[in-house]
């Protein structure tokens, strides 16, 4: 019996049960559409991947299997070195240290064992076990929103392309919500999506349930990957789109227990 839909017309799969995408509307009229993908972490492990050369996160997860990804940290251009503390089973992996003073602070991301948190660089050990990925500003602490520069991203903007304290971007975020892992995106630099600055993503972070966030690599390279799929829409500057997303050099892959 013929279903009546041409593979022209054929319906788009549905989005996975974990994945959650929202129009959020914003203060002054604007809007942008949040991709909220949620885990739980009693059946999740955490795991950092630092990729050999960069590359886009769905051409990596296409390679591997792995069917749920976010976009890790910073790196530095050309070359895409990574940027800020990086470790895997608890070796450090080469990359370009944050500026000083603020790389003993900047946020991280650890996950050893069946443990993840989302913390200052000072608030861990020094040569910690498992799997860190240093990114930052930190978000979100114990359910409320971080203000301010505390972690010097406007005074270092010099390892950036941007200050990426000011304006609306597209944001990638890790956020810890009880027993729950959020991997959140949001998309902009387009007409009917605007981006969100980081006190407007930490606010709806907040609304999510998050006790504790931090941001990840943002703007072209922002990228989500759910059951195998690059779900948000990378834009570079001036709205171009980047099929595929951006090649990136870290990233955070969440996989079964």
């Amino acid at each position: 019996m013929s279903s009546g839909l041409s593979p022209r017309t054929a319906l788009p799969a549905p989005d996975p049960p974990h994945l959650e995408v929202r129009r959020l509307r914003l203060a002054d009229g604007a809007a942008t559409t949040l991709h909220v993908a949620e885990y739980d972490l009693r059946a999740t492990s955490v795991r950092v991947v630092r990729f050999a050369t960069p590359m886009r996160l769905q051409t990596w997860c296409r390679a591997t299997g792995v069917q749920e990804a976010i976009v890790g940290g910073f790196f530095v251009r050309p070359g895409g070195t990574p940027l800020g503390d990086l470790r895997t089973h608890g070796i450090a992996l080469p990359s370009v240290p944050f500026a000083a003073p603020w790389d003993a602070v900047r946020a991280c991301v650890h996950a050893a064992g069946d443990r993840v948190s989302v913390a200052p660089r000072d608030g861990l050990a020094a040569e910690p076990p498992g799997d860190l990925l240093q990114a930052g500003p930190l978000l979100v602490r114990d359910g409320t929103v971080v203000t301010g520069d505390e972690e010097g991203f406007c005074a270092g903007r010099h390892q950036f392309d941007s200050d990426i304290t000011a304006g609306r971007y597209p944001r990638a975020a890790l956020a810890l919500a009880g027993d729950r892992l959020l991997a959140v995106t949001c998309d902009g630099r387009a007409d009917d999506d605007a981006g969100l600055t980081l006190g407007e993503l930490a606010q709806a972070l907040v609304a999510l349930g998050a006790r504790d966030a931090l941001n990840l690599d943002g703007g072209g390279s922002t990228s989500l990957v759910c059951a195998g799929r690059l779900r948000n829409v990378p834009r570079e500057e001036h709205g171009v789109a980047l099929p595929g997303g951006r090649p990136v050099s870290t990233a955070h892959a969440f996989l079964p227990r």
